[in-house]
Protein backbone atom coordinates (compact mmCIF):
# COMPACT_ATOMS: atom_id res chain seq x y z
CA UNK A 1 0.00 0.00 0.00
CA UNK A 2 1.03 2.89 -0.66
CA UNK A 3 1.68 5.83 1.58
CA UNK A 4 -0.67 9.02 1.24
CA UNK A 5 2.56 11.42 0.96
CA UNK A 6 3.88 9.31 -1.81
CA UNK A 7 1.29 10.40 -4.42
CA UNK A 8 2.47 14.04 -4.22
CA UNK A 9 5.78 13.24 -4.96
CA UNK A 10 5.40 12.33 -8.80
CA UNK A 11 8.27 12.40 -10.94
CA UNK A 12 8.48 15.28 -13.75
CA UNK A 13 5.57 17.00 -12.48
CA UNK A 14 4.79 20.40 -11.84
CA UNK A 15 1.82 21.88 -9.75
CA UNK A 16 1.06 25.22 -10.01
CA UNK A 17 -1.67 26.95 -7.92
CA UNK A 18 -3.80 29.62 -9.41
CA UNK A 19 -5.66 32.18 -7.58
CA UNK A 20 -9.57 30.53 -7.65
CA UNK A 21 -8.01 27.11 -5.75
CA UNK A 22 -7.16 25.08 -8.10
CA UNK A 23 -4.24 23.20 -9.33
CA UNK A 24 -2.39 22.59 -12.94
CA UNK A 25 -0.39 19.84 -13.16
CA UNK A 26 2.51 20.33 -16.15
CA UNK A 27 4.80 17.17 -17.11
CA UNK A 28 8.36 18.36 -18.19
CA UNK A 29 11.16 17.27 -19.31
CA UNK A 30 15.38 18.72 -19.49
CA UNK A 31 14.17 21.17 -22.42
CA UNK A 32 10.71 22.52 -21.02
CA UNK A 33 10.73 25.94 -19.60
CA UNK A 34 9.09 28.24 -17.28
CA UNK A 35 7.89 29.65 -20.94
CA UNK A 36 6.47 26.55 -22.00
CA UNK A 37 4.06 26.44 -18.88
CA UNK A 38 3.15 30.07 -19.21
CA UNK A 39 2.25 29.17 -23.02
CA UNK A 40 -0.06 26.24 -21.99
CA UNK A 41 -1.68 28.16 -18.83
CA UNK A 42 -2.20 30.70 -21.16
CA UNK A 43 -4.14 28.45 -23.53
CA UNK A 44 -6.24 27.01 -20.49
CA UNK A 45 -7.19 29.63 -18.79
CA UNK A 46 -8.25 31.36 -22.11
CA UNK A 47 -6.11 34.26 -21.48
CA UNK A 48 -5.11 36.42 -24.50
CA UNK A 49 -2.64 38.83 -22.63
CA UNK A 50 -0.58 37.32 -20.38
CA UNK A 51 2.60 40.00 -19.86
CA UNK A 52 0.55 40.79 -17.04
CA UNK A 53 1.44 37.29 -15.08
CA UNK A 54 4.24 35.32 -14.20
CA UNK A 55 4.85 31.52 -12.73
CA UNK A 56 6.24 32.81 -8.91
CA UNK A 57 7.81 30.57 -6.25
CA UNK A 58 6.45 31.01 -2.62
CA UNK A 59 7.92 30.26 0.36
CA UNK A 60 7.88 31.42 4.34
CA UNK A 61 11.01 32.53 6.15
CA UNK A 62 10.68 32.43 9.68
CA UNK A 63 11.75 35.96 9.65
CA UNK A 64 9.66 37.38 7.27
CA UNK A 65 5.76 35.34 6.44
CA UNK A 66 5.79 35.28 2.57
CA UNK A 67 8.07 35.61 -0.06
CA UNK A 68 7.88 35.70 -3.86
CA UNK A 69 10.58 34.89 -6.20
CA UNK A 70 9.67 35.94 -9.96
CA UNK A 71 11.27 33.17 -12.10
CA UNK A 72 12.40 33.71 -15.88
CA UNK A 73 11.01 32.96 -19.14
CA UNK A 74 14.05 30.84 -20.20
CA UNK A 75 14.23 29.30 -16.41
CA UNK A 76 14.59 25.06 -16.89
CA UNK A 77 11.51 23.37 -15.38
CA UNK A 78 13.71 21.05 -13.49
CA UNK A 79 15.96 23.79 -11.51
CA UNK A 80 12.01 24.95 -10.59
CA UNK A 81 11.00 21.60 -9.47
CA UNK A 82 14.00 20.69 -7.97
CA UNK A 83 13.93 24.30 -5.69
CA UNK A 84 10.14 24.04 -5.10
CA UNK A 85 10.51 20.25 -3.70
CA UNK A 86 13.48 20.67 -1.17
CA UNK A 87 12.89 23.94 -0.28
CA UNK A 88 9.34 23.90 0.66
CA UNK A 89 8.18 26.44 -1.99
CA UNK A 90 4.91 26.13 -3.77
CA UNK A 91 4.59 27.54 -7.97
CA UNK A 92 1.82 30.04 -8.22
CA UNK A 93 0.89 31.86 -11.70
CA UNK A 94 0.34 35.94 -10.51
CA UNK A 95 0.24 39.12 -11.74
CA UNK A 96 4.03 40.41 -11.76
CA UNK A 97 3.00 44.07 -12.64
CA UNK A 98 -0.27 45.85 -12.72
CA UNK A 99 -1.47 47.19 -16.01
CA UNK A 100 -1.38 51.20 -16.87
CA UNK A 101 -4.83 50.95 -17.24
CA UNK A 102 -6.55 47.98 -16.16
CA UNK A 103 -10.16 48.61 -18.03
CA UNK A 104 -7.94 48.64 -20.90
CA UNK A 105 -7.54 45.24 -20.21
CA UNK A 106 -10.74 44.37 -19.69
CA UNK A 107 -11.70 45.34 -22.95
CA UNK A 108 -8.49 43.31 -24.63
CA UNK A 109 -8.93 40.05 -22.34
CA UNK A 110 -12.14 39.65 -19.89
CA UNK A 111 -10.34 36.69 -18.33
CA UNK A 112 -7.10 38.10 -17.86
CA UNK A 113 -8.66 41.09 -16.24
CA UNK A 114 -10.92 38.85 -14.13
CA UNK A 115 -7.68 36.66 -12.76
CA UNK A 116 -6.17 40.15 -11.91
CA UNK A 117 -9.66 40.93 -9.93
CA UNK A 118 -9.31 37.71 -7.95
CA UNK A 119 -5.52 38.71 -6.95
CA UNK A 120 -6.12 42.31 -5.68
CA UNK A 121 -9.73 41.91 -4.67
Amino acid sequence: MLKKEALLLIPNVLKVFLENGQIKSFTFDGRTTVKDVMVTLQDRLSLRHIEHFALVLEYSSPEQSHRFLLLQDKQPLAHVVQRTHYHGMRCLFRVSFFPKDPVDLLRQDPAAFEYLYIQVG
